[in-house]
C-alpha cells in the first residue's frame, strides 16, 4: 500500500488553515459583538447618570420644602412605597428584589444626605 504523504500533508494544511481562519472569523465576530454591546452599555450608563442627576434635582426641591416646613428628611412609609413599586417593576425586567433593594438603598442614602445638607445652616 502506497501512501501519498504529499497529498495528505496538503490536505492537512488546508484543514488546519480553514479551521484557523474560521476560528479567527468567529473571534472577530465575538469581538465585534462585545464591542457593540459595550458601547450600548456605556450609553445606557450615561443615561442612568443623567436620570439620577434629574432625580437629585427633584430631591433638592423636596428637601427645601421639608426644611422650610420642619419635615424630617426620612419618610419611611414613602421609601417603602417607592421600594415596593420598584421591586414589582424590576421583576418584569428579571431584576432580583435584592438588586433593586440595594440599588434604591444607595440612591435613597444619597437623597437623605442631600436633604440633611439642606436642613443644616450653610
Amino acid at each position: 500500500m502506497k501512501i501519498n504523504y504529499l497529498g495528505f500533508n496538503l490536505f492537512a494544511a488546508l484543514v488546519i488553515t480553514s479551521a484557523t481562519t474560521q476560528a479567527q472569523n468567529n473571534n472577530k465576530l465575538k469581538d465585534t459583538t462585545i464591542a457593540l454591546n459595550r458601547k450600548k452599555i456605556d450609553s445606557i450608563d450615561r443615561e442612568m447618570i443623567e436620570l439620577l442627576g434629574q432625580r437629585e434635582k427633584c430631591v433638592k426641591e423636596i428637601g427645601i420644602y421639608k426644611a422650610k416646613n420642619n419635615i424630617p428628611p426620612l419618610q419611611a412609609a414613602r421609601f417603602q412605597e417607592v421600594l415596593d413599586n420598584a421591586i414589582k417593576a424590576g421583576a418584569k425586567e428579571n431584576l432580583s428584589p435584592e438588586f433593586i433593594t440595594e440599588f434604591l438603598n444607595a440612591v435613597h442614602k444619597e437623597s437623605l444626605r442631600i436633604e440633611e445638607d439642606l436642613k443644616s445652616p450653610q
